[in-house]
């Protein structure tokens, strides 16, 4: 008989979905879907609202990454109002982003993705979670609060709060950086730099001991996207877009943020609240593609800043270039925090970071506008129309994990065939289909993530759909 085995919800992320799992008479894996099961409409009832108080609704999103849909909707209404903001308000926004950026990739990498790694996949999940981390591994767990407390703090510092701060405003920034501030700041940058150093120390021979994971983590040719800068490097803020193919030939290169239309479509499925874009050159689903900081490195030429650099050559010599394991998007994060904590470095030694001008004042000048920023999870684009009294029209977001969507369903489904035998249900193969996802990082309701374990229950069910087997974790 066909049956169907069922992971809800999917643990250790940020936001709720489930995975299906569908198994023939054998007990073969013959498809694999991962849902997103809830709903937002963000771009429905922001419908009448004024443009200037897009950023601050945007931003409430996302409790792990409200700066990057802040920057990103201030982005587009720059646009709107055809401004061209002051450069100090410019290194400020990629101040602040990158620290965000800097505390959701520690999230991620620390809380979320390391007990796997350094518990093992198969450990007993009542001690495989962030208790059972510090337990065994002490000074990890203490360089994973501290660095994500940096990000934190700095997002403090310049916006008024940790979460949902209300600083980077349409047209730039509400207050400039003070020198107290920047020195703060700048004291603080050498031990993130030393914690993320010795972490990618660490975690590079620790490889050697997930080769099966490696080999079937969403590992198979795809098309990457990211921003680059006109230098061809790195770039969380500005930039344009590029796409890249398997083997690592620029399909499309200098990608405006009103061109976006012309590569990317946005398809949607029955069985998901999640939008699955798509290279639009391709079509549907042949036009898969991944984002993030896996595809983020596939694309550029350099990091940019030496220390990163010399991590991207090593990356490159094991993992590949493009990688093509989603596996290696846990190291190429470790990478990104080294490349912004240099860049962070370089702006607060600006000779202009303490200028007063950081906001431009202007009316709408336009009755559309892009913005375009790349969120920790990968490129976030908000797009805008208002009316001529400047209130909202229309709204389009694509958000990080949206692009990844075809990936990650693609990526379930590869796991799943490796180590899921439909026959005998066994934790540890069902952790490595949710550790797929884990590796993603996916966003999917945008909200905060609790210490702790969510419950889950996995059932294996026949056709006429009794219940043959089951696991259960309890919260």
């Amino acid at each position: 008989m066909k049956r169907t085995i069922t992971i809800d919800p999917v643990t250790r992320i940020e936001g709720h979905g489930k995975i299906t799992l569908q198994l023939d008479e054998q007990g073969k894996l013959t498809d694999a879907q991962f849902h997103v099961t809830q709903f937002r409409g963000f771009e429905k009832f922001i419908e009448g609202r004024p443009m200037t108080e897009m950023p601050s609704i945007m931003a409430r999103i996302c409790g792990i990454c409200p700066v990057s849909h802040l920057v990103a909707s201030a982005k587009a209404c720059d646009d709107l109002y055809a401004v061209e903001i002051p450069p100090t308000a410019v290194k400020l926004r990629k101040l602040i982003h990158l620290a965000q950026l800097v505390q959701s990739h520690a999230l991620s990498f620390f809380y979320l993705s390391s007990p796997d790694l350094l518990l093992g996949m198969d450990a007993d999940p009542a001690i495989r979670n962030l208790v059972g981390l510090a337990q065994q591994h002490p000074q990890l767990a203490r360089d994973g609060i501290a660095l994500r407390r940096f990000g934190q703090e700095i997002i403090a510092l310049l916006g008024g709060k940790r979460i949902h701060p209300a600083w980077v405003v349409p047209g730039g920034v509400m207050e400039p950086l003070s020198r107290e501030h920047r020195d703060q700041i700048a004291r603080s940058i050498p031990q993130a730099l030393t914690i993320a150093q010795r972490t990618i120390e660490w975690f590079k021979p620790a490889l050697e001991r997930y080769t099966a994971e490696i080999e079937s983590f969403a590992n198979f040719p795809s098309l990457y996207m990211g921003t680059v800068s006109p230098e061809g490097n790195l770039e969380h803020y500005d930039g344009h877009l590029r796409f890249v193919d398997a083997a690592g030939k620029i399909l499309a290169d200098g990608i405006g943020a009103h061109q976006y239309t012309d590569y990317i479509g946005e398809a949607v499925e029955p069985w998901s609240y999640l939008k699955f874009p798509y290279y639009k050159p391709l079509g549907y689903p042949a036009g898969l593609y991944r984002v993030g900081p896996l595809a983020r490195l596939n694309v550029i030429d350099q990091c940019g800043t030496p220390l990163a650099d010399r991590e991207l050559e090593i990356f490159r010599q094991v993992a590949g270039h493009p990688a093509p394991s989603s596996f290696h998007f846990h190291w190429a994060r470790l990478i990104e925090i080294l490349n912004a904590l240099e860049v962070m470095q370089t702006l607060l030694e600006a000779p202009d970071i303490l200028e007063p001008f950081v906001r431009a004042h202007a009316h709408p000048n336009r009755w559309e506008g892009v913005g375009i920023a790349e969120a920790p999870r990968g490129t976030l684009i908000h797009h805008y129309k208002i009316d001529r009294n400047g209130q909202m029209t229309w709204a389009n977001l694509i958000i990080a994990t949206g692009h990844n969507n075809l990936a990650l369903n693609r990526g379930i489904r590869q796991v799943a065939e490796r180590f899921v035998d439909g026959n005998t249900l066994q934790e540890g193969m069902l952790n490595r289909v949710e550790a797929v996802v884990r590796a993603f990082d996916p966003c999917l309701s945008c909200s905060t993530h609790a210490l702790g374990q969510m419950p889950l229950l996995i059932q294996l069910r026949n056709a006429a759909g009794k219940i043959v087997d089951e696991l259960q974790r309890r919260g």
